[in-house]
């Protein structure tokens, strides 16, 4: 039986994986946390969730349950992600990170981490949109070159980052794909007379409004015809059950850096 401890078990995301791991044969919860000063603490987690009693009671120090759990998912804050690297590398824990908005020099601690334990790492979990990151790499292969790109993403208020990880991971799908660096092509958003549009970049646009769970959609518009590549979320829970198959896959694993490509051999 795979145990799997979630980080973050007070936030919406934390108790949607608890429910995805109660829905998935041979998974249980071991562990779960939340921040040090949360008013959860020490609740029992089934009824946190609003799920059964699962006997699991939420800590504020995971390295506390460290003997309960085989794997960790992780979908907290950027922060918080690496200081439960910190000590799921000594203790040779698996995890699966959805949590975005890292920086460059926290995106190298979690690979020099991934020469360690195993570690699946994607901006979104969800078997949609991956299967739309093929899609969109397919996309700018055949026709990027012609066409102007544009990626379009639109999330709930509460969201602290733009564009989304998802929204930069099309990005750079497309970069890729195209040989340009994304870091040198991308135009975040445009305001007064900014001349002609430059045909080798790639632009993004991000909304934050209302309960928008998660949309994001690839444009490739050229003369007289335009491509769209569009998913939409209606529930948190597609990108919980995405972590837990994440997680089930690691097993077998003794280090790596992976994304959801890999779990779906995409």
């Amino acid at each position: 039986m795979l145990r799997v401890a979630v980080a973050g078990i007070a936030g919406r995301m934390g108790k949607i994986i608890v429910e995805a791991i109660t829905k998935t044969r041979g998974v249980n919860l071991g562990a779960a946390s939340v921040r040090h000063n949360s008013p959860s603490l020490g609740e029992e987690v089934g009824g946190l969730c609003g799920l059964p009693a699962l006997g699991v009671y939420a800590v504020d120090n995971l390295a506390e349950v460290l003997d309960d759990f085989d794997v960790l998912i992780d979908f907290t804050s950027p922060a918080s992600t690496i200081q439960h690297i910190e000590f799921c590398v000594p203790a040779k824990k698996k995890m699966v990170i959805g949590t975005t908005g890292f920086s460059e020099q926290q995106k190298k601690v979690i690979a020099g981490a991934a020469r360690d334990i195993p570690i699946v790492f994607a901006p979104n979990m969800s078997v949609g949109v991956n299967l739309c990151l093929k899609l969109v790499e397919e996309a700018a292969k055949v026709i990027g070159d012609d066409s102007d790109v544009e990626i379009i993403e639109a999330h709930h208020r509460h969201k602290k980052d733009a564009p989304s990880g998802t929204a930069l991971r099309m990005g750079e799908v497309v970069a890729d794909a195209l040989g340009r660096d994304l870091d040198e092509v991308a135009v975040y958003g445009r305001e007064g007379n900014i001349g002609e549009r430059d045909q080798k970049t790639i632009g993004f646009e991000s909304i934050r409004a209302g309960d928008i769970v998660g949309d994001h959609t690839v444009m490739f518009a050229g003369e007289g015809e335009r491509i769209e590549i569009t998913h939409k979320s209606s529930s948190r829970m597609t990108y919980a059950t995405g972590s837990v198959k994440a997680a089930v896959w690691l097993q077998g694993k003794e280090k790596g850096l992976y994304d959801m490509q890999d779990v779906l051999g995409l």
